[in-house]
């Protein structure tokens, strides 16, 4: 079984947020301005244009050292999603393909307390692919990095255990809390879905078999 959160690699958020920013800059530049208005499944309430502009900010916060009080909460990501009320969709993507570019190293830098980040950032980038109908919204080149960050997050967060045996990677993945009182819960499915359930994010029918937890207590962002 592969354990994924022994070793940190400082370098892993940035490339996995570069891989992304190859990935999804070119589609959104691609895309009509009517396409960022779209609403999105994952966030009720927000369009496309707020899950990027969300995104921009962050990764910005994250360049510029900017941690203020409540930083990331509903209401600060609010803030900054007003902030660009005014800025056009190209502008709001430019700021995206900077932190996206420019966010790995201070990530890397800060010891492990950022990683969360570039994960969050990664599964918004797949929210966003989802809307557009893209194929494989939650998996692609940086799948393999995507999923080292969630199992070190949960066993970092003493999440629930689960034994994760994936139809498209090699060897099982193991989640959650190194050490457990009785037997890890039991996934069999693609990696995309699970990353779906540990993000709260809608499954959509996909074929899984989950035994010893529910859906819900996978959820790392609820």
């Amino acid at each position: 079984m592969t354990d994924l959160q022994e070793v940190r690699d400082p370098e892993l958020p940035g490339r996995l947020l570069v891989a992304e920013r190859d990935a999804l800059i070119p589609l959104l530049r691609s895309r009509p301005d009517a396409d960022f208005a779209l609403p999105t499944a994952a966030c009720p309430g927000w369009s496309v244009r707020d899950v990027l502009a969300h995104c921009s900010a962050a990764l910005m916060r994250v360049v510029e050292s900017r941690f203020e009080k409540g930083v990331f909460s509903p209401e600060s990501n609010d803030r900054d999603i007003a902030e660009r009320a005014e800025w056009t969709n190209a502008q709001v993507v430019d700021e995206l393909e900077r932190g996206m570019t420019e966010a790995g190293p201070v990530i890397a830098k800060a010891g492990g307390v950022l990683d969360r980040i570039a994960l969050g950032e990664w599964v918004h980038a797949g929210d966003v692919r989802d809307v557009f109908g893209e194929p494989g919204a939650y998996a692609g080149a940086g799948l393999p990095d995507a999923l080292i960050l969630l199992a070190r997050i949960t066993r970092q967060k003493e999440h629930l255990p689960l034994h994760a045996d994936l139809d498209d990677v090699d060897e099982p993945l193991r989640l959650g809390a190194a050490v457990a009182a009785g037997p890890p819960a039991r996934y069999i499915g693609d990696a995309a879905t699970l990353v779906r359930l540990y993000t709260g994010r809608p499954v959509n029918g996909a074929a899984y078999e989950l035994v010893g937890a529910a859906e819900g207590e996978l959820n790392i962002f609820g």
